[in-house]
C-alpha cells in the first residue's frame, strides 16, 4: 500500500510517517509545506519527503497526488491551536474548513482513501465524555473551523482525538512545555484527557485504521480520561523528572471521549497510561 502523509513535519503527522515507514508492506510518502522543513529528516527519510508548497493552491495538491500515487491519504494538516494564526479567520478557515473538504473530492477522483486527523476541541469541555453524537459546542474559531472540517464520505474516516508526544519541529505542546520546566509547575487537577501519545495514536492507524477499508465516517479514538496533574506526574515519573507539581484547583475542563464506537468497530482498547507512557519515552 502507498501512502501519503500530509503534514509530515507536524508532531502527528512526524510520528505517523516514522511509525508506518518501519512497515515493509507499506510505502511511505511524506508532504511537508516548506523545502527547509526537509532538511529535519535523515538521509533515508528524505528521499520520501515531498516539499509540496501551499497546498491549498489545487495545482499544488494535484501535482503531489499524481507525484505519489497514494492509495491512502493521511491528512495531518492543519491550523493548530497553540498558533496566533488559529484566531484568525482568514487563516483557519481555509486550512482547517475547506481544505480536508477539498482533499476528499481529489480522493475520490484519484481512487484514494482518506484518513483525516480531528480534535477533542471541536467541544467546549463543559460536559466530557463525548460521544459521535454529540453536538459539536466549541466556542473558539479553532474548534469551530475542525468541526467543520470533519469528513465523512465512503472512502474517508475522521479520527477525532488529542495527543502528546515528542515534538519534531516545535514545542508547543504539553510534553515539551513540561520537559522544559525546572523546579516546579502547576498541573490542572481539574483538567480532563482522554487523549494518546502520537506513537500509540500511529500504531492504531497502522494496525487498525488502514487495514480496514470499511471504517468510515468520524470515529472517536481514546484513551481511559485523566487529569493532566495525574498524568504530569506520571510523565515525570517515568522520564525520571525531578520537579514540585502543584495542583492547580482553579480552571476546570472535560474534553474526554467516548471511544465506544471504535471498541465494537475494531475490538481495539487503548493500553493503561503507565504502558502507553512507557512507550512514548522508548519512541522518543
Amino acid at each position: 500500500m502507498r501512502v501519503l502523509v500530509i503534514g509530515a513535519s507536524g508532531m502527528i503527522g512526524s510520528t505517523i510517517f516514522r511509525v508506518l515507514s518501519e512497515d515493509d508492506s507499506l510505502s511511505v510518502y511524506g508532504a511537508v509545506r516548506n523545502a527547509d522543513s526537509r532538511q529535519c529528516f535523515n538521509a533515508e527519510a528524505r528521499e520520501r519527503i515531498i516539499s509540496s508548497g501551499d497546498l491549498l493552491f489545487d495545482n499544488n495538491l494535484i501535482r503531489l497526488i499524481e507525484h505519489t500515487s497514494p492509495d491512502a491519504i493521511i491528512n495531518c494538516a492543519g491550523v493548530t491551536k497553540h498558533l496566533p494564526e488559529s484566531s484568525d479567520p482568514l487563516i483557519s478557515i481555509p486550512m482547517n474548513a475547506v481544505f480536508p473538504h477539498k482533499l476528499e473530492s481529489m480522493c475520490n477522483v484519484a481512487s484514494a482513501r482518506l484518513v483525516h486527523i480531528s480534535t477533542d476541541c471541536v467541544f467546549s469541555g463543559r460536559a466530557g465524555n463525548y460521544t459521535e453524537e454529540d453536538v459539536t459546542d466549541s466556542v473558539d474559531l479553532y474548534g469551530r473551523s475542525k468541526a467543520l472540517g470533519e469528513v465523512v464520505g465512503k472512502n474517508s474516516v475522521t479520527l477525532r482525538t488529542s495527543t502528546i508526544g515528542h515534538e519534531f519541529s516545535s514545542t508547543y505542546g504539553l510534553l515539551e512545555w513540561f520537559l522544559a520546566q525546572e523546579g516546579l509547575c502547576y498541573g490542572y487537577a481539574k483538567a480532563y484527557f482522554s487523549g494518546l501519545p502520537t506513537v500509540v495514536f500511529a500504531e492504531i492507524i497502522r494496525d487498525q485504521v488502514l487495514p480496514n477499508s470499511n471504517l468510515t465516517g468520524l470515529y472517536n479514538v481514546a484513551a481511559k480520561r485523566i487529569s493532566k496533574f495525574d498524568l504530569l506526574n506520571m510523565i515525570a515519573d517515568v522520564y525520571k523528572k525531578t520537579i514540585e507539581i502543584i495542583p492547580n484547583n482553579e480552571f476546570s475542563i472535560d474534553r474526554s471521549l467516548d471511544a465506544g464506537k471504535f471498541l465494537r468497530d475494531t475490538g481495539y482498547s487503548a493500553p493503561e497510561w503507565q504502558d502507553m507512557i512507557d512507550t512514548m519515552y522508548k519512541f522518543k
